[in-house]
């Protein structure tokens, strides 16, 4: 299982990029992935055209809600990685693919890098 997050997401709808082709593949390949409630929050607050809008709700039909599990997980990564400002929603995003057991797929894979040993999979693409 996929899981977008919001940098994967705003980059797969642009023509021609590598997350537009791998989101096509995963698609064709009958995968069709999910995101966190957070994420699509955070790519809810855009700049946002309503034809963007309309492509990802279709493409991305499953939003994982953030449990209060989560919280709790997300908590203890931003502790364990060193409190660093502007990192808490990449935790929160972390801690909920986990418990989806979903591999995720971000634009921004040195972001996420550290939260690797605390037991998240980033997606290869």
């Amino acid at each position: 299982m996929i899981m977008v997050d919001t940098s994967f997401l705003i980059r797969a709808l642009v023509p021609g990029t590598g997350e537009d082709r791998a989101l096509r593949r995963w698609l064709r390949d009958g995968q069709r992935p999910i995101t966190s409630a957070v994420a699509w929050a955070e790519f809810l607050c855009g700049p946002l055209e309503p034809a963007e809008f309309d492509l990802a709700a279709l493409i991305v039909v499953d939003r994982v809600e953030f449990a209060a599990e989560d919280a709790v997980a997300a908590a203890g990564f931003f502790n364990a990685t060193g409190r660093r400002r502007g990192t808490l929603i990449d935790c929160m995003i972390a801690a909920t693919a986990i418990r989806a057991g979903a591999a995720l797929a971000t634009a921004n894979p040195a972001d996420f890098k550290r939260l690797e040993p605390l037991g998240l999979t980033l997606a290869a693409y």
